[in-house]
């Protein structure tokens, strides 16, 4: 099933399955305590999520291929979303399951969903043939843990890089972390700057198109943290890391100048001077618009409506409207709500 195209509108698209197998994985029994309506105790299990963005949004048998991957282990391990856009060609999707204890000992369900995923986005997808207006380093451009109800950030760290190694590893991939699962806590801004992420590859510098001439030729500026140290035009390099929760938030401009949404991103994000844990990215996005993508690295001390105004504000000094602005994700409440519902119904479908 491919998901549909919603990048003018407001909301998320969550995936339905079909009904997981008998012998799915157990759901892991890290947990917490938490109340029932009623006062009486109730065990949760402390939970992170996984969030990946594939460099593919337009390819429907890819997307299936990459969704019967991470359909695999419900309900071990749940896909609660996915977010596709094609101007972009990109897609994100979002797997949440509980923690193990031990990663070393026997990897968890969310690190076997993550790995299935990756493998099945590298085997569907041509990096070397693949065009977009979102910048990209590979076919798995970017995978993100987050912890969520329970869960402590060292511990996704931890599983952070087991899931890297194995990438590096085993797909053969350079695979780069960032955040709390790199020793130096290496941001993920500084790395994807130091690998060139930031710089058109089409002459009219609105569009990433295939992978960059000098790859597999040229050593990576930057040695990888696991994998080779060189990247095929096929797949590209893997960036891996974990940080706490990072809300995405667009906001549509009315111009078909992307100088101009560049120029207002600049001035929105805390590196430009504007608003404090905001990075923000100008890009086109369809005939004769563009588009202010925002990453909320703290949502809660500045979130979308603080960044919707400091958007318009700055647009309208440039004589340029702008449209409401859509997230690609659930909120993380949302995200908990649905993994348990969703978790529910497949092991009630197992009785």
């Amino acid at each position: 099933m491919q998901p549909p195209s919603l990048h003018q509108t407001n909301c998320c698209y969550r995936l339905k399955f079909p009904q997981a197998q008998k012998n799915a994985a157990a759901v892991v029994t890290t947990t917490t305590q938490a109340k029932r309506d009623d006062g009486a105790s109730m065990v949760r299990p402390a939970l992170a999520c996984c969030k990946l963005y594939i460099s593919e949004a337009r390819n429907a048998g890819a997307l299936r291929a990459i969704e019967r991957a991470a359909a695999g282990l419900r309900p071990a391990a749940v896909l609660v979303n996915a977010f596709a856009d094609d101007d972009y060609n990109r897609v994100g999707y979002t797997l949440v399951s509980p923690l193990a204890g031990d990663v070393a000992a026997s990897p968890p369900p969310l690190h076997r969903a993550a790995f299935r995923v990756v493998a099945a986005a590298l085997e569907a997808v041509d990096f070397g043939a693949h065009a977009g207006a979102h910048p990209r380093l590979g076919v798995v451009d970017h995978v993100a843990f987050h912890p969520l109800a329970g869960a402590r950030l060292e511990d996704v760290a931890a599983l952070t890089r087991a899931v890297a190694a194995d990438i590096g590893d085993k797909l053969q991939v350079p695979t780069y972390l960032y955040g709390a699962a790199h020793k130096d806590g290496r941001t993920l801004a500084s790395i994807r700057r130091q690998l060139g992420y930031f710089t058109p590859t089409s002459p009219g510098g609105e569009q990433w198109r295939g992978a960059p001439d000098a790859w597999p030729s040229s050593p990576l500026p930057v040695a990888p943290d696991a994998g080779p140290g060189t990247p095929s035009r096929s797949k590209g390099v893997v960036v891996v890391g974990a940080t706490a929760w990072v809300d995405n938030y667009n906001v549509p401009v009315r111009t078909a100048d992307v100088g101009a949404a560049r120029r207002i991103a600049r001035a929105v994000s805390e590196r430009g001077g504007g608003l404090a844990s905001v990075q923000a990215m100008g890009l086109a996005h369809g005939d004769g618009a563009a588009e202010v993508a925002c990453n909320l690295l703290d949502p809660a001390a500045v979130g979308a409506e603080q960044v919707q105004e400091r958007v318009r504000r700055l647009a309208a000094e440039m004589g340029v409207g702008v449209g409401e602005g859509y997230f690609t994700d659930f909120s993380q409440e949302k995200v908990v709500e649905l993994y348990l519902q969703q978790a529910a119904q497949a092991e009630a479908s197992q009785q």
